[in-house]
């Protein structure tokens, strides 16, 4: 069980927030030109980089799961902090 007093805690929950929020830029990202390539009929391309979405955002998910409960919730808070930059970025631009 981990302490809030302990400083590493707080070393963990600001790397697994960190490492959320760029997973999390990458993933929507990822998404976003997703969407393009697939309204330019190039489905093939837009398979293959869904896997690797998934693929990437599942591996880091899983490891900050396996460091403790704290970390898993610091790097979803990251992504969905992401996401609402990435929404508020690219929202209005249709693909």
């Amino acid at each position: 069980m981990m302490a809030l007093s302990d400083p590493m805690v707080w070393v963990r929950l600001g790397a697994g927030f960190s490492a959320g929020a760029l997973l999390g830029l990458l993933y929507f990202h990822g998404l976003w030109w997703q969407s393009r390539l697939l309204a330019g009929g190039r489905a093939g391309k837009a398979l293959l980089l869904t896997a690797g979405r998934l693929m990437l955002l599942g591996s880091a998910l899983t490891l900050a799961g396996r460091a403790g409960a704290l970390p898993l919730l610091a790097m979803t808070l990251g992504i969905l902090v992401a996401r609402k930059a990435v929404i508020r970025r690219v929202g209005g631009i249709a693909p």
